[in-house]
């Protein structure tokens, strides 16, 4: 089997497949949980994505690496409410969420840490300084951000104190289905050498090939069961799906492929971090990551998406 290559967030190698582990816990047990963690690391995958936020999914991820760390890189994340825990990027719950993290990933560091969602109440720079004194002690090897505008990080880069930690890293909602990223996220990172990562980078689902006209699945799926996601189920979203749809199959390629392969060919993309409920699914995005698009590709799809 040909390793998946790999990108740089900072300085963590990462492979351009990674694993979200937003469904542990909430859709698979933790049994089928440990059956996708096996299946990831044997298909070669070392990124792992997760956040306080998932449920026991943190738990999950920490029995099943028992023995086998230092074989991963870990994402984790904080900011967002927790019950019975609390929110926010003070500096002093900063340093909380981070201790709770690891006692429940079972390790004494997290690869990449990642402030969840801008907290306007806080200077940023306050986190930025919290968060620096959890890399110098060893506890983060690197930080991150998440749903940041190019505003908010323009600023954490200003706030950054001499030598100390600065994001290496911004994930963001990105995929075929929807681009605002590129108007200036995108740009941002190129120019300052941030990393991209891209949420749903399967459009919650309408990229993986399930959701044809004429073909749409019953309930059990993230898409039919939850009316947020129901409404992205539009005649010209399907109609776009189709047309994508019918260009992979012209190159003898999938729809699922053809999503893990643009976002690749984005030049600040590190990684496609990709849910999965089965190993089968993990096999599938695992391989999806294998097809480079060509210069006339891109062009292709571009007049198919505009």
């Amino acid at each position: 089997m040909t390793p998946i290559p790999t990108r740089a967030i900072g300085a963590l190698q990462v492979t351009i497949v990674g694993l979200g582990t937003n469904n542990f816990g909430m859709r698979i047990d933790e049994e089928k949980s440990h059956r996708v963690i096996d299946t990831a690391l044997e298909a070669g995958i070392n990124f792992f994505d997760t956040a306080d936020l998932y449920g026991p999914s943190e738990e999950f991820i920490g029995r099943a690496l028992e023995g086998r760390r230092d074989q991963v890189i870990l994402a984790t994340k904080f900011g967002k409410p927790v019950e019975g825990k609390g929110s926010g990027a003070r500096p002093e719950y900063v340093k909380k969420a981070l201790e709770i993290s690891l006692n429940r990933l079972r390790t004494n560091w997290v690869d990449l840490y990642q402030i969840h969602e801008p907290d306007p109440s806080v200077p940023i720079g306050e986190t930025l300084a919290a968060l620096d004194e959890l890399v110098k002690a060893g506890k983060v090897r690197e930080i991150g951000c998440s749903n940041f505008s190019v505003e908010q990080l323009k600023d954490a880069a200003a706030a950054v104190a001499k030598g100390g930690a600065r994001f290496v890293s911004v994930q963001n909602e990105y995929s075929l289905m929807k681009r605002e990223a590129e108007a200036d996220v995108l740009p941002e990172c190129e120019r300052t050498g941030l990393a991209f990562l891209p949420f749903f980078p399967l459009a919650s689902g309408l990229l993986t090939g399930k959701y044809r006209k004429g073909s749409i699945p019953g309930s059990g799926t993230r898409l039919v069961d939850s009316e947020r996601w129901r409404k992205t189920l539009t005649e010209e979203n399907l109609d776009r799906v189709e047309a994508l749809a019918g260009f992979a199959e012209s190159k003898k390629r999938t729809l699922l492929e053809l999503a893990f392969g643009w976002l690749l060919a984005q030049k600040s993309v590190a990684s496609v971090i990709a849910g999965a409920t089965s190993p089968e699914q993990v096999w599938a995005n695992s391989a999806a990551a294998r097809w480079e698009l060509s210069a006339e590709d891109l062009r292709s799809v571009e007049r198919l998406i505009s």
